[in-house]
C-alpha cells in the first residue's frame, strides 16, 4: 500500500473543512453542507477503487494457484 492515497484523503478532508469553515462563516450552511458531502463522495469513491483493485488482484491470485 503507498502512503499516497492516505495524503490524498487527508488532503480532501482538510480542504473540504476549510471550505465548509469559510461557507459557515459567511453565512451559506447549504453550501457548506453539500461541500461536505461532496468530499465525502470523494473519499469513498477512492476508497471503492481501492477495495475493486483490491478483489481484483486476489481474483488474480488465486487464478494462478
Amino acid at each position: 500500500m503507498d502512503i499516497t492515497i492516505i495524503l490524498k484523503i487527508a488532503g480532501v478532508g482538510l480542504l473540504t473543512a476549510i471550505v465548509n469553515q469559510i461557507l459557515k462563516k459567511a453565512d451559506k450552511e447549504e453550501i457548506a453542507t453539500f461541500t461536505t458531502i461532496a468530499g465525502l463522495i470523494i473519499v469513498l469513491v477512492m476508497v471503492v477503487d481501492m477495495v475493486v483493485r483490491l478483489f481484483s488482484s486476489l481474483k488474480y491470485f488465486f487464478g494462478m494457484l
